[in-house]
């Protein structure tokens, strides 16, 4: 009898153990997916968003391996936000420059327009530029968004700058395909031609982009919580939000406030645990 009861109840364990890392009980309801990360200035809590499941999934099995243990918080910007995850700073010398390392693989980009950089978005850092067209995630490497508080002015401007961004992009891949008559122009020393021809892409780009409402928007919650509450709306849609502070804010702002070196690095270490709560 006693033999079954242990049994029994490692059985039972194990079911909760599996139910909480995958988000629903035993009765298959989804629940709250919440991870403490601890360090010597406190303890933040987060949870995970449903609708970013890679990121979600990715991280949970992060938390369950341990793999976050004894990291850093490598880079920290006041007013911008706390970052972690590099597998290389577990073990880093003092002054040594970190932010390179990763794990073997990349994520998917998943950008759902509720979930957004207001203050205390945890989102997925990346490597930036050409190099990532399709920005594609960092494995373990995250951050935590303290940011400010922004006027509705500068939130125009943002607009206008994503937007003409998205035009020059779709019009680089457009003027691609026709690298070989732009080579004839150059080769000519047409420059009319060329121009013209550009112009003429640009134009039909132009048309695309409203045809198709490929536009850059902030919604109207975005702008209430961004003019008051405040977060960094220039990575929206740029790097992937996947979670949220439920405790723990004054925490963030804390570490946010912490000497760094020429390259951003906390001159004294800031470790992290992290553990499911």
């Amino acid at each position: 009898m006693k033999k079954q009861g242990i049994f029994v109840f490692i059985f039972i364990l194990a079911v909760s153990i599996s139910c909480r890392n995958s988000g629903q009980n035993q009765k298959g309801e989804e629940v709250e997916r919440l991870v403490l990360i601890k360090t010597s200035y406190g303890n933040i809590k987060v949870k995970l968003y449903e609708k970013t499941a890679e990121h979600r999934k990715n991280f949970e099995k992060l938390v369950n391996e341990g793999f976050y243990n004894g990291l850093l918080f490598h880079r920290v910007i006041e007013n911008f936000m706390i970052q972690g995850g590099d597998p290389d700073s577990k073990e880093a010398q003092p002054g040594q420059r970190l932010g390179g390392g990763s794990l073997d693989y990349t994520l998917p980009a998943e950008f759902v327009p509720e979930y957004f950089h207001k203050k205390g978005a945890l989102a997925a850092a990346r490597l930036g530029g050409a190099a990532n067209p399709e920005k594609r995630s960092s494995a373990s490497q995250f951050y935590i968004v303290q940011g400010e508080i922004f006027s509705e002015e500068t939130l125009d401007a943002l607009e206008v700058s994503k937007n003409q961004r998205i035009k020059n992009d779709m019009l680089k891949e457009h003027l691609k395909d026709l690298e070989d008559e732009l080579q004839q122009f150059r080769a000519n020393n047409d420059h009319t031609g060329f121009n013209l021809k550009v112009a003429e892409v640009r134009e039909q780009v132009d048309s695309l982009f409203s045809a198709q409402n490929l536009g850059f928007k902030f919604t109207d919650e975005q702008r209430e919580i961004y003019t008051t509450i405040g977060g960094y709306p220039s990575l929206d849609g740029d790097y992937t939000v996947f979670g949220e502070i439920v405790e723990g804010m004054e925490v963030v702002e804390k570490i946010a406030a912490v000497g760094t070196d020429e390259n951003d690095r906390p001159l004294k270490d800031v470790k992290m645990e992290m553990e499911w709560k």
